[in-house]
């Protein structure tokens, strides 16, 4: 899809694009330069491919967002 870069450098994602990422106006997304092209991708999008390369180096049924709030009552009973 062709589309015009606007003043100030703005680039106006069609709406049919929109919908397909599931970014609606005001929505943050990422931008990579990947070998002369931008890739635009949705937070929501972001967060499961970190989450996903995270998942190799945690144990199955270890949760370090249990650890952490442990970590922390127990830093706040000694403090």
């Amino acid at each position: 899809m062709k589309t015009t870069i606007r003043e100030g450098g703005r680039l106006v994602i069609p709406a049919k694009y929109r919908k397909a990422l599931g970014i609606k106006s005001g929505d943050e997304v990422f931008l990579t330069l990947e070998n002369g092209e931008i890739r635009v991708v949705s937070t929501r999008e972001a967060v499961a491919r970190a989450q996903t390369l995270l998942r190799r180096y945690i144990p199955k049924g270890r949760s370090l967002s249990e650890e952490l709030i442990k970590e922390r009552r127990e830093e706040a009973a000694r403090g």
